[in-house]
Formats: structure tokens, C-alpha cells, sequence
């Protein structure tokens, strides 16, 4: 029974990690908040998106140890997702409220780091969490390219006026910040590969659990 129940719990934590990758993504990407902070909040999005992905799978990677889970934890996330882009939409939002990142195919690279060096999880955490770090923003760049413009669907759906403490301040647009996918995939690379590293303890750490 204990072991049963260990197992289920650890389905639980896939469950919970990919729901709050669902919100994350509502709050990170909606048009609202990408409307008034622009190339911040790519940078922004890159990364936490970067890091929910990383550790996540990784953690179902390393715990499974067959190269192929960290797509099919992608998916799942996709899935939750586009649910909830559905849901937005059904409430009368416009179809570009919710972006849905693209993990997928960066999810795919860290089965490829996995599987290329032979189920290694320092190099998966190496040169895994580098791939997927540099590669995210650029998928999600791509991906902005579809939907409509965030000033123009902005401009069709005005939100409620806000009172000034909780009015975005727009932030001075400079050198930095001009190539946000730069910016987020430097970020992303470098943190990507701590939450890789957290991923795999997360594993040790469930192995200990189970066996106690």
C-alpha cells in the first residue's frame, strides 16, 4: 500500500508542476501584462517558462531514466495549456490573451542530451539545460510571429483602469534590452542549468523516500 501510494504521489507532483506551468504561462503571457512592459515581459516569460520546463523534466527524465519522458512531459503541459486557452477564449477573451509557449521541441533536445550521453546526468544537466535555455526564446519568438499584435488586441479589449500603485511603469528601453531573445536565452541557459541540477536531486531525493 505504501508503495502504491508513494508512486501516486509522485504522479501527483507531474500533475501540480504542469498545472502551475499552466498559470504561470496565463500570467506571464497574457496581452495585458506583454502590452505594457513589450520586450521585459518576452525576456520574462523566456525565463520562467525556461526554468518550470527544466526542472520538471528533468525530475521525470532522471525518475523514469527512459529518454522519450521529457517530450511527453512537454506534451502534457501543452495539453494543460491549450485547455486553459480554450477556457479564456470561451469567456469571451481574444484568442492571442493567452500565448502558448512552444516546449516542445526544447524539451526534445533534453531527451537528446539524455539519450546521446548515454542516460549521463551531469551532462544532462550540463549540456541539457544550455539547449534548452538558448533554445526556448527562440521557439517562442517565432511563435509571437502568428499571433496578432499586443497593441492592437490592447487597443480592441481596453482593461479596467487601474489605480496608480498598480500602474505598470514603463521601463527606459535601452542597449540591454534591445534583443529580448538574446536576453532570455543567456539568462535562461545559465539558469536552466541549476534548475536541471534541481530536477535530478528532486529524483535522489523521491528515490529516498520510496525506499524508506
Amino acid at each position: 500500500l505504501m508503495v502504491w501510494l508513494r508512486r501516486c504521489t509522485h504522479y501527483l507532483f507531474i500533475i501540480v508542476v504542469a498545472v502551475n506551468g499552466t498559470l504561470l504561462t496565463i500570467n506571464a503571457g497574457d496581452y495585458i501584462f506583454y502590452t505594457d512592459w513589450a520586450r521585459t515581459s518576452f525576456v520574462v516569460f523566456s525565463i520562467s517558462q525556461t526554468l518550470m520546463l527544466t526542472v520538471g523534466a528533468v525530475y521525470y527524465l532522471t525518475f523514469t531514466g527512459v529518454p522519450g519522458t521529457a517530450t511527453y512531459y512537454a506534451l502534457i503541459i501543452t495539453v494543460y495549456t491549450w485547455v486553459a486557452k480554450g477556457a479564456w477564449s470561451s469567456l469571451g477573451y481574444p484568442y492571442d490573451f493567452t500565448v502558448t509557449p512552444v516546449w516542445l521541441p526544447s524539451a526534445m533536445l533534453l531527451d537528446l542530451a539524455y539519450w546521446a550521453t548515454k542516460r549521463n546526468k551531469h551532462s544532462l544537466i550540463l549540456f541539457g539545460g544550455v539547449l534548452v535555455g538558448m533554445s526556448l526564446p527562440l521557439f517562442n519568438m517565432v511563435n509571437l510571429l502568428t499571433v496578432a499584435d499586443p497593441l492592437e488586441t490592447a487597443f480592441k479589449y481596453p482593461r479596467p483602469t487601474l489605480p496608480p500603485y498598480v500602474t505598470p511603469i514603463e521601463p527606459q528601453v535601452g542597449k540591454f534590452y534591445n534583443s529580448p531573445v538574446a536576453l532570455g536565452a543567456g539568462a535562461g541557459a545559465v539558469l536552466a542549468v541549476t534548475m536541471a541540477a534541481l530536477g535530478c536531486k528532486l529524483t535522489t531525493w523521491t528515490y529516498r523516500w520510496m525506499a524508506a
